[in-house]
């Protein structure tokens, strides 16, 4: 029987009158969420009086009943109105039934003889409302991460956006009054989100004595969200939450992680953000037990904070210290097993994520082949070619860079900063200046005492930087490797490059050429700026400044807390390009062509 139409046009009118509502009320619920954010941070970075914090009290007690309803409602749609799906969901269904017994403690069980157990005071406390109001951020956030790709903006101009919007809220953030002892001026507060998000270390102001373990907690933030990128954090809180993406997220993405099969996009972001974290929780471990206690004063919660700062740092080849001096303070100068921790992160974070899982996958068959030829009848069937030309050069290029930069060093340095240390200090730090000038940025030695000649090929090393699709920068071993077998091939007289029986595409040899001319005038342009601009300087100083700045390096001969504003400013812009990459840039904001379907008569031009 067919409907009245009277109905069915009342039936639709109530179908868009209730996708309005819940339009206006998911906008409302973000915003509520937006600002239990801002009033945490407030609370958090703010002085006040007793006034205040009364009423801020009362504000988050408003905020967390609203909070209860919202959470407790959206656990019966998944539990209930989605049962068959919750499986898939299983991750934020366990993370809402936490949220949802131990708000429920909080409401309804406010005896004093609870009220005394540690436990439940601590669901009673602020961390467990600021842990709330986190999680509600984060799932508003990862709710419209997704409509973001959806947008006209290339998948490259919204990772440029993503690092400029990091690093201002960075800034925002470290110019709190409780993030710094005594205060902390506006460009100063820039520069030092700027070298945290692009990972490079360089500072005009003294990290340990500057900003309070609030402040510390920004920088560990921004290190952490820089090293990974904004997208790729975003996006894996998305996936965590919802368990959904579209063909078009996923193609939005797949450039961004490298990723070759666009079916496993989001898998390999998530993958992403969970080796980061276990390797960075590993060496952390390893760093605490290589700590005195007694440079804590036995404090072990402070000792544990002071690892994990600096294996975050390390593997996101940040290198920013908790110490003044950094690794060369005279408690780390002689810890070898700290620098060596230090040194096999900076290296992990250096090679990047697609060589570390193509690198396991490769162990993993080796493994499994070994297995089977001993423990079982049936023979495992071997995978060929499992370890893939990139990471064949990647691996190679990079070995022999720091087999090359620790010998350099033991010959430059053995009669400077090496004098100092024993047989295996000495073999211990000529390695870790070695792995330093990748992109890392620690400091083991008194940098204003170098060689002339270490100095000189600290500024190859730097400009190579790591692998792609890593934590580091500079122009790539990739790229460096490419150019260099080309030159090969041409004086050897071949007309294509071709590598471990396969040949490289025209289209790489063209953006590793690219990639080197744009980093010489890049280079070349900041130094001639500075020196212009900012006279008194001694060239190699500022030579060696730039260099660290586009490889986000964050090595220094002591110069950065001298520039004036007009090249600290060179130095930021330089940083945000070398983290960046330069041809992302450049594909950012040039807009792409079609391909033409006509081709002009070739010519030779004389290159001699």
């Amino acid at each position: 029987m067919p409907l009245n139409p009277n109905f069915r046009q009342k039936y639709e009118s109530l179908k868009r009158m209730r996708k309005r509502v819940l339009n206006v009320a998911g906008y409302a619920f973000f915003f509520l969420s937006l600002l239990s954010f801002i009033l945490m941070l407030y609370d958090l970075g703010f002085e006040y009086d007793a006034e205040t914090e009364k009423a801020i009290h009362h504000l988050n007690s408003y905020l967390l009943v609203i909070f209860f309803v919202a959470l407790l409602n959206r656990f019966l749609a998944i539990v209930i109105w989605k049962a068959r799906k919750s499986k898939s969901r299983l991750t934020e269904t366990a993370v809402l039934l936490f949220f949802v017994v131990a708000l429920s403690m909080r409401f309804f069980m406010r005896s004093e003889e609870l009220a005394a157990i540690p436990w439940i005071r601590f669901f009673n406390g602020s961390t467990f409302t600021y842990m709330v109001f986190v999680y509600v951020f984060l799932l508003e956030i990862s709710r419209r991460t997704f409509k973001i790709y959806h947008s006209r903006f290339s998948p490259a101009l919204l990772f440029i956006y993503s690092f400029l919007i990091l690093i201002f809220s960075g800034a925002g953030l470290l110019l709190l009054p409780k993030a710094s002892y005594q205060g902390i001026g506006v460009e100063d507060a820039l520069f030092t989100a700027t070298s945290a998000v692009c990972i490079t270390g360089l500072s005009v102001v003294d990290v340990a004595s500057t900003f309070t373990p609030f402040g510390k907690k920004i920088l560990l933030m921004l290190i952490q969200l820089g090293g990974l990128g904004v997208m790729t954090f975003t996006s894996f809180f998305a996936l965590l939450f919802q368990k959904n993406s579209s063909f078009q997220n996923q193609l939005f993405m797949q450039n961004l992680v490298n990723e070759d099969k666009i079916g496993e996009t989001f898998r390999t972001i998530m993958k992403i953000v969970i080796v980061t974290l276990s390797l960075e929780a590993i060496g952390a471990v390893f760093l605490f037990s290589n700590l005195d206690p007694e440079m804590f004063d036995g404090d072990l919660m402070q000792q544990a904070g002071f690892a994990a700062f600096h294996a975050v740092s390390a593997f996101c080849n940040a290198g920013f210290s908790l110490f003044t001096d950094g690794l060369y303070d005279v408690r780390l100068r002689y810890n070898y097993n700290f620098q060596l921790v230090i040194a096999a992160l900076i290296i992990l974070g250096g090679l990047g994520f697609p060589i570390m899982f193509n690198f396991y996958r490769y162990l993993k068959d080796k493994f499994l082949n070994l297995f089977y030829r001993f423990f079982s009848k049936h023979q495992y069937k071997h995978t060929p070619r499992l370890l893939q030309l990139n990471s064949k050069i990647v691996l190679t290029t990079s070995a022999f860079l720091l087999i090359i930069g620790c010998v350099l060093f033991s010959i430059t340095e053995y009669n400077y900063s090496l004098k100092e240390h024993s047989g295996f200090g000495k073999l211990v730090t000529a390695f870790f200046g070695s792995v330093t000038p990748r992109t890392a940025g620690f400091n083991t030695v008194n940098m204003a005492t170098l060689a002339p000649t270490t100095i000189l090929f600290y500024l190859l090393l730097m400009w190579i930087g790591a692998a792609p699709a890593s934590t580091g920068g500079g122009i790539k071993v990739t790229t460096f490797a490419v150019a260099f077998l080309n030159i090969l091939s041409i004086a050897k007289g071949r007309d294509r490059l071709e590598i471990m029986n396969r040949e490289i595409p025209t289209e790489s040899l063209k953006r590793a050429f690219g990639v080197m001319f744009l980093s010489f005038m890049i280079i070349g342009t900041d130094v001639f700026l500075i020196m212009l601009f900012d006279p008194g300087h001694d060239l190699i100083r500022v030579a060696f400044e730039v260099f660290s700045a586009f490889g986000t390096v964050g090595l220094s001969l002591n110069l950065t807390p001298d520039l004036n504003s007009f090249s600290k400013a060179i130095i930021m812009l330089t940083m945000f390009l070398g983290r960046v990459g330069i041809i992302t840039f450049v594909i950012g904001f040039v807009t792409s062509h079609q391909t033409k379907r006509y081709q002009y008569p070739a010519e030779n031009i004389i290159i001699s």
